[in-house]
């Protein structure tokens, strides 16, 4: 309202209302939550992961089986995008409701997959790190952000930084510095919905933690 009353002092908050919305329309501003807007050029862009064929083929494979179940596949491939120490093992994450966990499992090892059920962390140093192809049935937290890219229902960004956060067993590559590392690189170049974040933390019962963490450690909402 301060900028537009620079050259107009008599304009309408509703005038100003659809002047945003006519900004967020083009591209301009970026809707960040409720009544919160950054400059999306300068603030980064939206988190778009790659679907590769066979993150495709398994969705498709999970899908034809389990037509109404909720699933999030994604790759940790893709954290090394913002990594300094690079991994050169991946797992294939399979999230789906606690129900059918065991049912998708057995599903993907008739189907040959190399395919571990909620792995402890002796069953990761074990076995997952030397299976040239591994793919980790987990969880899928009720209400977590997903989003669908090319037909595959996937991760977030928002998603992604809470669930390295909350699970170090899995994502044992990304934790301490390297942890610091992503959270920042993160933020410089995408798009993140901070209260959409903190629901999902809250969810996974994390939010204080990551808050804190990301307040005195990554000291980016400072």
């Amino acid at each position: 309202m301060a900028y537009y009353q620079k050259f107009d002092n008599d304009v309408k908050r509703a005038t100003v209302d659809w002047r945003i919305y006519e900004l967020v329309n083009k591209g301009v501003l970026h809707r960040v939550s409720r009544g919160l807007y950054s400059l999306s050029e300068s603030e980064g862009k939206a988190y778009i992961p790659e679907i590769n064929e066979s993150l495709k083929y398994l969705s498709g494979k999970i899908h034809n089986q389990f037509p109404f179940i909720d699933i999030c596949i994604w790759s940790t491939k893709w954290l090394n995008e913002f990594m300094l120490h690079q991994p050169f093992r991946f797992y294939t994450i399979v999230e789906v409701e606690k129900e059918v966990m065991e049912s998708v499992f057995y599903a993907l090892k008739e189907q040959g997959k190399e395919v571990f059920l909620d792995p402890s962390e002796g069953i990761i140093n074990n076995y997952v790190v030397n299976a040239s192809e591994p793919v980790i049935i987990s969880r899928l937290t009720t209400e977590a952000p997903t989003q669908k890219v090319n037909t595959v229902v996937t991760q977030t960004i928002e998603k992604l930084l809470v669930d390295i956060y909350c699970d170090p067993i899995i994502f044992a590559a990304q934790q301490g510095a390297e942890l610091k590392r992503i959270y920042k690189a993160v933020f410089d170049k995408y798009n993140v919905n901070k209260p959409k974040m903190l629901r999902y933390a809250s969810r996974r019962n994390k939010r204080d933690e990551i808050e804190n963490f990301i307040n005195n450690q990554v000291k980016i909402w400072q």
